[in-house]
């Protein structure tokens, strides 16, 4: 069994949805700059990517899931974050303790139909009708 640690860092439980294969690329790219900042905020410069799957029930197509996570390490290696990337597919085990301010802990979705934050509030990722309207203008180009 292979081992490997890393102290103060940020870890990036990190899932790629169905939804992120409209725009893979720039869901990486939103990713990093949307992590960028957080990381700024508490003064980190180390990141694990985590894929963690666990965290929706629609989960892209391996391959998909494998680029964007490859390429967000990249973004952030390229951006002087010292990065590592827990393995893909492979069944992990973890030990970690959290700083106790209230920045250590947060959730970010990154829309694959926008360029801000995804919340409750978006229309594609949150409202079926929406969504099917989106669908249908992408079968129609």
């Amino acid at each position: 069994m292979r081992e490997d640690g890393q102290s103060d860092c940020c870890v990036l439980f990190a899932c790629v949805e169905q939804g992120d294969e409209r725009d893979p690329a720039g869901v990486a790219a939103r990713t990093a700059d949307e992590v960028m900042v957080r990381l700024e905020r508490i003064g980190v410069d180390q990141v694990v990517v985590y894929p963690y799957a666990h965290l929706t029930p629609a989960l892209s197509e391996p391959s998909v899931a494998l680029a964007v996570l490859n390429a967000l390490v990249a973004s952030l290696d390229e951006r002087g974050i010292d990065v590592k990337r827990a393995p893909f597919g492979w069944y992990k085990e973890f030990e970690m303790k959290g700083k106790g301010h209230p920045l250590a802990d947060f959730s970010l979705g990154v829309c694959p139909h926008s360029i801000r934050d995804c919340d409750a509030s978006c229309p594609f990722c949150h409202h079926p009708l929406h969504m099917a309207g989106l669908l249908e203008e992408c079968d129609e180009s």
